[in-house]
């Protein structure tokens, strides 16, 4: 015999979850972005001579920091 038990949440509550993932989802693009400027920014003072040691061309340093912080997403 099966129990079931049925939780009913108000409003207000559903609505607060709702508001509470909004903000996380908000600072984590919000880190991201950091993460990724940050990243761009450190390569690109890096000297020619320094990205080619690492494989990386001036042109890809946007990619490689975007790859790097979101993954392949498009």
């Amino acid at each position: 015999m099966a129990i079931t038990t049925e939780i009913h949440r108000s409003a207000v509550q559903v609505l607060g979850e709702d508001v509470s993932a909004a903000i996380y989802a908000a600072m984590r693009r919000i880190a991201d972005y950091r993460t990724y400027r940050q990243t761009v920014n450190e390569l690109s003072v890096l000297s020619t001579r320094d990205l080619a040691d690492l494989g990386l061309h001036r042109g890809e340093i946007r990619r490689v920091a975007y790859e790097t912080v979101y993954g392949n997403r498009p």
